[in-house]
């Protein structure tokens, strides 16, 4: 199902029951094996119960580009998702630091960071969620909404904030 319009993964983390084929299918799409620490997808389980998937909202003005020292982050304008050139990258660290979610990572040997680059127009990570019929991950038009940067958020934050939906004015003190 490769896509070749401006697209972006949704996510509802409610419906995540921590699996990690989300992971395991984009390290093994990126690194050729399962390694789960090189992939550009983490779950997040800062409480029992209440995993959260953290990737790239690839925001309509991200900051990570404006960052970047050397200049090996670029939107790839077909698909309008952030794209690392490992080559340039000196793994600064400073893309991680102005996103809102810190939501890009160091690769674990290759010394360059990692960024969702959404497969090129086939995210790896959504087909092995919906395999699974959890659909937690689904892919949405891009021009469908505007709340990228809703998502651009740090996995505390947003496991604070699904501890509250979960469990109302209690789930303050989950977290």
């Amino acid at each position: 199902m490769e896509i070749n319009t401006p697209f972006w993964i949704m996510r509802d983390h409610i419906k995540c029951s921590g699996c990690r084929r989300c992971e395991i299918a984009c390290s093994l799409k990126h690194e050729g094996k399962i390694w789960p620490e090189a992939s550009r997808i983490r779950i997040f389980m800062l409480f029992p119960g209440l995993e959260v998937a953290h990737l790239c909202a690839q925001c309509e003005d991200p900051k990570c580009i404006k960052s970047c020292p050397v200049e090996a982050i670029t939107v790839n304008l077909d698909l309008k998702c952030v794209n690392i050139d490992n080559e340039k990258c000196i793994a600064c660290g400073n893309c991680i630091k102005v996103c809102p979610g810190h939501i890009p990572t160091i690769h674990p040997t290759k010394n360059s960071a990692l960024i969702c680059d959404l497969c090129d127009g086939n995210p790896e990570c959504v087909k092995a969620c919906q395999e699974t019929r959890f659909n937690c991950l689904y892919i949405v038009p891009r021009e469908s909404s505007s709340q990228y940067g809703l998502f651009a958020q740090t996995p505390e934050e947003v496991s604070k904030n699904l501890a509250i939906s979960l469990f109302g004015e209690k789930g303050k003190e989950l977290i």
